[in-house]
């Protein structure tokens, strides 16, 4: 009788892949994780107890078949759990890299609230996809047949190209538009190599081109062509810009050279340090942490990018500003875990009060403590009178959050509807618009948010513009 491969939480407790030394790792943009070996694959699939009722499943934004293609990977049955895996996922191997895995599967994993250590999810579906380029199994996207009908996606991120899979495997016929050169929005030039290697996210790129899918780049969409004329264009449009217009920071001194966006010193890193591109901001020094005392301001995962972005520059000390604590930070505790291991000091209850020095010299300090609990529950911060210090810094980086764009005005489109936080009014799992035939995807619908809802969206408009083109196809034949 053959030996039971699952239900071994109780035997064999719960291990990541190795992850490289701080001291190794701190100085290249090379991601941190080894890959599993396949024997440690199947050991720690092994260890799920397939629940009936399996809560890491409902708690991932698509539902990924997790228990099934854990079975599969234990049982050495890969390609099959390569299958199960991308039947609802579009990039897996993506997700497996930077969903916060502890916030979402992993964090509802049975097994993990009995006390036996949750199963490495993210690990394994991540080996599985890499498995999976590497012998082959990915194939091309080959539609049964060709469609007449058009959709333009503008945006090039998550969203949108999730949308473009989808779409082109129904034989759809999709253009993207993005305003930059390469394709993968913040996948590209958002999020650092030692998170996601570029070769990731440039392979998929690849797969969607050779797939039949055109990409317009460096297209501005109210600059280069008007909304207008992509909706003359093209069937159907779908929205998937994401939201890129950063928050900004009020006091003395914050219009200071020296105090920077997050998001221009990651892009500027990303091609410089990831691409090789030439980017005269990063070799003048100015998004270019090397040799400075870097302090960036936020407590989320942009804000953690960046302090562990600035430690692989080569800057000379790394803090963190954060109003509240640890245990109230909306980033991902493993990674502040790795920003500390790689020298990133946290300053935890405190917030810029104002900057001195022009350019920037140093920041002033204000501490807090925590209050009542606001709507959301969270306790509020508050001021603590008399406890401002200055905290020397030659590079501010603002990793306060992202806003959406006035697209209605950048668009000249007023009957795209927005929120009263300026997203994009969009029907819920369908992402239709008050427009006809207009879309919307991702965070500029949600508001800034993960990589794994842009995925989700992306596949839930697309299923619903097939289903409106196939209805209006039917009208049409009547």
């Amino acid at each position: 009788m053959a030996k039971q491969p699952m239900l071994k939480f109780v035997s064999v407790k719960r291990d990541m892949p190795v992850k490289r030394e701080a001291e190794e790792r701190s100085h290249d943009f090379d991601e941190i994780y080894a890959e599993f070996a396949d024997q440690k694959a199947k050991e720690q699939a092994g260890r799920c107890s397939q629940c009936g009722v399996p809560y890491c499943q409902s708690h991932c934004p698509l539902h990924n078949n997790i228990p099934d293609w854990l079975k599969l990977t234990a049982e050495g049955r890969l390609q099959e759990a390569y299958e199960i895996s991308q039947a609802t996922n579009t990039f897996p191997e993506i997700c497996g890299r930077i969903c916060p895995q502890d916030r979402l599967c992993e964090g509802n994993c049975v097994i993990e609230q009995s006390g036996h250590g949750t199963v490495t999810i993210g690990a394994v579906e991540k080996y599985i996809t890499d498995s999976a380029w590497e012998r082959g199994w990915v194939k091309a996207i080959a539609p049964h047949e060709q469609r007449t009908e058009s959709v333009g996606i503008i945006g090039a991120g998550p969203g949108g190209l999730a949308a473009a899979d989808v779409l082109r495997r129904a034989g759809v016929q999709v253009t993207i538009y993005d305003r930059y050169d390469r394709s993968g929005g913040l996948l590209t030039y958002g999020i650092p190599g030692f998170k996601l290697e570029k070769d990731v996210v440039m392979r998929r790129n690849a797969q969607l081109e050779e797939g039949g899918v055109s990409f317009v780049m460096n297209c501005n969409v109210g600059e280069d062509i008007t909304f207008a004329e992509l909706r003359e264009k093209h069937d159907a449009i779908i929205v998937a810009t994401g939201v890129y217009k950063s928050r900004d920071l009020q006091g003395p001194g914050s219009g200071a050279s020296g105090i920077v966006k997050a998001i221009d010193f990651l892009t500027a890193s990303n091609r410089a340090m990831n691409f090789g591109d030439s980017v005269p901001e990063f070799e003048s020094g100015e998004l270019n942490a090397k040799g400075k005392r870097v302090v960036v301001i936020g407590g989320g995962d942009t804000a953690m990018d960046c302090v562990r972005t600035s430690i692989r520059q080569g800057a000379e000390s790394v803090k963190c500003l954060y109003r509240r604590d640890r245990a109230n930070m909306p980033g991902s505790q493993r990674e502040v875990q790795n920003a500390e291991e790689e020298g990133v000091v946290f300053e935890w209850l405190t917030a810029p009060k104002g900057f001195k020095g022009d350019p920037v010299s140093a920041v002033v300090v204000q501490k807090m403590r925590l209050g009542a609990p606001d709507a959301t529950g969270r306790q509020s911060p508050e001021l603590i009178d008399g406890s401002d210090y200055d905290e020397p810094a030659d590079l501010v980086i603002k990793a306060l959050g992202f806003e959406p764009e006035e697209l209605p005005k950048l668009w000249d489109e007023d009957g795209l509807e927005v929120t009263r936080w300026g997203t994009v009014k969009a029907e819920f799992t369908s992402g239709r618009t008050a427009l006809p035939g207009v879309y919307a995807v991702g965070d500029i619908v949600r508001g800034a948010s993960l990589v794994v809802w842009a995925i989700r969206d992306g596949r839930d408009c697309a299923q619903a513009v097939l289903d409106d083109l196939a209805g209006a196809g039917a009208m049409a034949a009547e």
